[in-house]
Formats: structure tokens, sequence, C-alpha cells
């Protein structure tokens, strides 16, 4: 896919319209005020705000904030995030209680060159979601060119995300474009062999993930409580585990597929296990077919995580979503972040491009220390996996120069 980035364009005067994603935590207690609780998101869009600003752009801010369902919802407006942006850019940020309409068109026209402007949530329309052609005109009024740098909600197609970008010059913002390489690294073009890691509870929330990347990768772990079911499927005892036994054909079915398509598979060869799910509850090694009735997996054994740590040492490419285990509960984060810290050493030794994303994997690595090790780590979580999945993102298919109308 070929899409325009920021060094592409004319900044000069031009009013940009950014999609941003700042859909953040707001501390909610009383005295509060709506502050915000962590500007992950906010920092992540400072690059490319800053880069329109010394181009001499006037940036107008679009986003989100929770589910108003096209309605306005005055605890979901975007107006405490305003100070919050401006703290992190240290430069003033306006804001505007529309996103459309008159009082929008007032704010953009009092912008001057390098000023920041951030517009009401666009969710309080219902043409947002819907992606009305007549709404995302009225946001394109607002600009000359438009920047979408929310990889995060590029899997929906809204008029935010998708339906301005057929209606002004687009381009891909900083973050996109990092996010767009680093994934391009990872499955699209990588350094062969490639091995992925999948945690996470539930095989029937992934099978098109697995499906997807058993065509795709030379090696792939299962972990988690997935990788009970895997376990099940093959004839041994999981005891009290959670396990979809429900799912154990599907799980069958996807060891063939990875066989025809010459992919390798890891599941466990042995397992912690403990009889109730506690911190600090007292955790036993045991090995296929040990687990007594009343006993629950809840993480990956030692010799499991050994053997994923040689496979990674023998590959060159490593693409993870998911954990191997409870890793919110010790002793059951061991596994994990054994794991991720021997991904994370081999990645800044670089002799791995180690490539992680979804919301349980980015606590995870965060919990091991070792996120900023990575290649990159996304905190797209719903965008991530349906570009694992290897289905088309809307935000992103729009940006292409071949999909333009």
């Amino acid at each position: 896919m070929t899409f325009k980035t920021l060094d592409d364009a004319d900044l000069n005067g031009k009013r940009a319209l950014v999609r941003v994603d700042f859909n953040v935590p707001l501390r909610r207690e009383e005295g509060a005020d709506g502050q915000v609780r962590d500007d992950t998101r906010l920092r992540a869009a400072v690059p490319t705000i800053e880069k329109l600003r010394a181009g001499g752009a006037k940036v107008i801010l679009l986003a989100h904030f929770d589910r108003p369902k096209g309605k306005f919802v005055p605890e979901m407006s975007l107006a405490p995030i305003a100070p919050a942006l401006a703290k992190v850019l240290g430069h003033p940020v306006a804001f505007a209680g529309d996103c459309v309409g008159k009082e929008a068109a007032e704010a953009v026209a009092a912008l001057k060159p390098g000023d920041v402007l951030l517009l009401e949530n666009v969710r309080f329309y219902p043409g947002e979601e819907k992606n009305d052609p007549a709404f995302a005109r009225a946001l394109a009024e607002s600009g000359d060119l438009y920047v979408n740098d929310a990889f995060s909600a590029a899997h929906r197609a809204h008029a935010s995300t998708e339906g301005l970008a057929h209606l002004l010059p687009a381009y891909a913002g900083e973050q996109m474009r990092l996010e767009l390489t680093a994934l391009d690294k990872a499955l699209g073009h990588p350094q062969r062999p490639v091995l992925g890691i999948v945690g996470g509870s539930k095989v029937s929330s992934k099978l098109d993930l697995l499906r997807n990347l058993v065509t795709k990768l030379d090696k792939l772990a299962i972990g988690g409580g997935m990788a009970n079911t895997f376990l099940y499927a093959q004839g041994h005892d999981v005891g009290a585990s959670y396990c979809e036994k429900e799912m154990a054909e599907t799980a069958r079915e996807i060891i063939r597929l990875a066989g025809q398509n010459n992919c390798k598979l890891f599941l466990p060869l042995d397992i912690v296990v403990a009889e109730k799910m506690a911190p600090g509850a007292p955790a036993r090694v045991r090995g296929l077919g040990e687990v007594d009735e009343d006993e629950r997996i809840l993480d990956a054994g030692p010799e499991t995580v050994e053997r994923l740590c040689r496979a990674m040492a023998n590959s060159n490419t490593l693409i993870w979503n998911g954990p191997l285990g409870v890793f919110e509960m010790p002793p059951f984060d061991k596994g994990t972040v054994e794991a991720a810290r021997c991904a994370g050493n081999l990645a800044a030794e670089g002799k791995l491009v180690a490539v992680a994303g979804g919301g349980d994997t980015v606590a995870a690595l965060n919990h091991a220390g070792c996120a900023d090790q990575f290649t990159f780590v996304s905190t797209a979580g719903g965008a991530f996996l349906e570009w694992m999945e290897g289905k088309e993102l809307p935000g992103v298919a729009a940006l292409s120069k071949q999909n333009r109308r």
C-alpha cells in the first residue's frame, strides 16, 4: 500500500484537519474535575502536531470520546482534554464546543499558523459512526487537508476516519506512519523466519487471527487460557482449568492448517498449576497429563518458556499478542515476564524485530519492564487485532493512493 506522509504536503498557512485518538481515561472522583489519568495517547499525537506547526499549518484536531451514540452527553465532552494536551505540548490549545457549524467555523477562522484547536466529540453526531457523506462534508469545511493519525480507530469506517480521506488531500500522520511501517516489517514484508506468540483466554475470540497467522508465519506459539483448549483437543487432562471444550475440533483444525502451511506450532511442554487463582497461591510445575482434577493451569512452565526463548533467538521477526498466563497475579506472571524480557533483550541487541500490540499485551510488557526495548508496541486494540487477522482497515485503505475517488 502506498500513502502520502506529511513530508509530501505543502503545509504553510493550510488548515490541517487531524484525526487523533484522545479516547483517554479521565479521573471522575470528586475534585478531580475530569483530569486525564493517562496521557499516553496525547503524547503519541505530539510529533504530528509539532510537524504541522513547524510547517506553518493551522492544526485542527478531531477525536471521539466514549460512546455517546449520536447525542450530546456533557460528561463525554472533550473539553477536559484541551488543557491536558496544552500541558503535554507546552503550547496553548483552543477548544470549540462543536465540531461542525458556526461555532467550529468561528474557532477555525480565528486560528493563525502554528495554532492548535481541538473540536468537540465527533460522536455527538450520528453521522460520524454512520459515515454519513453530508456529515463528512461538514467536517471537511474546516480543513484544506486531512491527516489521519489514529491507527487505533482505523478499523472503523466512520466519517472522520474514512469519509474525510475522500474529500480532502489525505496524509498519514507521524504515529500512523510509524505504526504502518512497523506492522509491514512484522507481517507484510518481514525478515524470516517469523515467530508469532498468541495468548489470551479464548480460542473463540481469536479464530480469524489464528487461521490467518498459520498461513503467514514460520512458527506460532500458543499460550494463556487458549492453550488449555489445544491441550484438551490433543487428549490431555486440564483439570479445573478454563477451557473451551466445545472448541476442541476447531483447535484440531488449526493444528492441521498449520501443518499444511509448514507453520511449526508450539504448545506448552509443561505448565504451572494451582488449586485456586489468588495472589501468592501455592504453585506447582506439572508435566502434560499430570494435572489433578482440582488444579487450574495458570501459567506456562519453565521448559515451555525456555523453548520459546530459543525459538526467538532463532527467528528474525516476532509478533506478539496476548500473555502466556495470568500475568496480573504473581506468581503466575513468571512465564510472561521471562519470555517478554527475552524478546526485549534480543530486540535491544538488534537481533530481533519485535512488534507487539493489544491492551493486555501492552500491560504485560510494561509489567515486565521491557516495553521500551521492543521495536514497536502498538497501543491499538481492535485495529491491531484486525490487521493481524488479515482484514482490510477502512481508515488505512482510504489513505492509499489507489483508493482515492
